[in-house]
């Protein structure tokens, strides 16, 4: 497992992210405090405090090439 903090403050961003997420097949969760969602979701990102930095979690251990794609959003 990886694990990196991102800030998405702008909906644009979450777009981005999300498109990005979706294209990877392995297993992507999204942290805020003690919630926790489905990174390819948009409706569950928007449904987490996204004033604050968020913690993603991607399960898999070939994924360098997400997370280049993902240092854009580093907190």
């Amino acid at each position: 497992m990886k694990s990196i903090k991102i800030s998405l403050e702008m909906a644009q961003k979450v777009k981005e992210f999300v498109a990005i997420t979706q294209e990877s097949s392995c297993e992507i969760l999204l942290k805020s405090g003690k919630y926790v969602v489905d990174a390819k979701s948009i409706l569950g990102i928007f449904s987490l405090d996204l004033s604050k930095p968020l913690t993603v979690e991607i399960y898999s251990d070939d994924c360098a090439d997400l997370l280049a794609k993902l240092a854009k959003f580093a907190a």
